[in-house]
């Protein structure tokens, strides 16, 4: 008898467990930039069986999220943008995850608009709710996506009024296109790991795929 041995198929080991998607709360702040991490969090949601985890947070919404054989937590901060890292250290210490088994989707104004960035770790960037974030619990070792916002056209324009902006119309079909790029970015971190979706996600750019869709759409006029 042979020493063969049958195959086995392993699933990709990923540690990311909790996903933090930062915004603030409220309709009034429903569609502005400040909110990308909440259009992430809501594009996940209708993509994917989810239910309202069993233990809450008081200063936030935890969800449990099917992504293949595995479930992933969602959590949206109730607390503002400021104050998100109160609502992350709560649920952190509830379920024991450490910084490093978490994903931070946070906008970026230094990104222009169809943009994504994926890193393990860094400084906020100036970013408010990711600061907050890092300081309560005490680790900048902690992966984010970062969704560029672009900065305003204008220097007289105020920061906080621009985040705090509903997106332009002109700017809507390119933050689908981003908002959907990023949640399947997150799907691919859950299931394959952080290096396969920072490698993804890092060389993706909406330009890209409207040019490539400008050119099949020029051949097909040929």
């Amino acid at each position: 008898m042979s020493g063969f041995t049958a195959p086995t198929t392993a699933l990709p080991v990923s540690r990311l467990q909790l996903l933090v998607c930062l915004g603030n709360p409220g309709n009034r702040y429903q569609d502005t930039r400040h909110n990308a991490g909440f259009l992430v969090a809501e594009r996940l949601l209708a993509c994917h069986q989810h239910r309202p985890a069993a233990w809450q947070p008081g200063n936030g919404r935890l969800f449990l999220v099917d992504i293949g054989p595995r479930q992933l937590m969602l959590l949206k901060p109730m607390t503002y943008m400021n104050s998100s890292g109160e609502a992350v250290n709560s649920v952190a210490r509830h379920v024991a995850v450490s910084p490093g088994d978490m994903l931070v989707v946070c906008d970026c104004l230094d990104l222009p608009l169809g943009r994504l960035r994926m890193r393990k770790s860094g400084s906020s960037g100036g970013q408010k709710g990711l600061a907050s974030i890092i300081q309560e619990l005490g680790s900048q070792d902690i992966p984010r996506l970062r969704v560029g916002i672009g900065r305003p056209q204008s220097t007289d324009t105020d920061i906080i009024d621009y985040v705090l902006a509903p997106w332009a119309s002109a700017e809507k079909a390119t933050v689908t296109q981003v908002v959907t790029a990023a949640a399947n970015m997150v799907a691919l971190a859950f299931s394959e790991g952080l290096d396969c979706a920072m490698n993804r996600c890092n060389a993706w750019s909406a330009d890209n795929i409207n040019a490539i869709v400008q050119g099949e759409t020029d051949v097909e006029k040929v």
